[in-house]
């Protein structure tokens, strides 16, 4: 069981997943500025919070709802979870709403497997999958939370609370994502740029989709 204290947010490890320097510039050194994609995605997520609350036969919808897991030391919101009641009791679904199309790396698919073991603790149950929302196509995607996926999301809020801990800020990698960062301007990785054979040990390539060894 982790000390209160070092509870990470579940959306930090989206952050982790995708660069470790705008992770620490956000939850190390408290920076943040807002550009249109952000600002879009703040929107969105709005328009999910603003809904109600509803029920249907029997499946129950939630929205927003706090996690949390003493065992892990993390804590966030869900977008909205699903309680389903069925012959062999209560399903709980996660569901995560996204800005843009499906990725290339497994950052959102970290949030949503982070959020399912937070609900498995508070509910003392096993979910098996859950869903991601992108709002381009309008449709979502099921996610499977797999050994391997968990084995991922785990190590990654390891390593997270592990940087967290050094204070250290990790070098800048300059790739194409870098230009619609809201951070370019603090990070400034066209000036202060590590070489590709670090960028090729960061956690963005271990967790590509193309990953076979867990």
């Amino acid at each position: 069981m982790m000390p209160e204290e070092w509870s990470i947010p579940i959306s930090a490890l989206q952050h982790f997943v995708f660069c470790q320097r705008q992770f620490a510039l956000i939850h190390m050194d408290r920076l943040w500025q807002e550009n249109a994609l952000t600002a879009l995605g703040r929107m969105e997520h709005s328009r999910v919070e603003s809904a109600r609350s509803s029920v249907r036969g029997r499946l129950r919808e939630e929205r927003s709802v706090h996690l949390a897991s003493l065992q892990w030391g993390i804590h966030g919101v869900s977008d909205v979870v699903e309680y389903e009641n069925t012959s062999s009791g209560v399903r709980v679904t996660p569901i995560e709403y996204k800005r843009g199309v499906p990725k290339e790396h497994l950052a959102d698919e970290v949030q949503l497997c982070a959020q399912a073991m937070c609900l498995e603790e508070m509910h003392e149950c096993t979910i098996s999958h859950g869903f991601l929302f992108y709002c381009t196509p309008k449709r979502r995607f099921k996610v499977d939370f797999t050994d391997e996926l968990r084995r991922k999301t785990k190590r990654i809020i390891v390593s997270a609370r592990s940087l967290l801990q050094s204070g250290e800020l990790p070098l800048a990698f300059f790739r194409e994502e870098c230009k619609a960062c809201s951070l370019y301007d603090f990070c400034l990785p066209n000036k202060n740029s590590g070489s590709v054979a670090q960028f090729n040990d960061i956690v963005f390539n271990s967790l590509s989709r193309d990953e076979t060894t867990p």
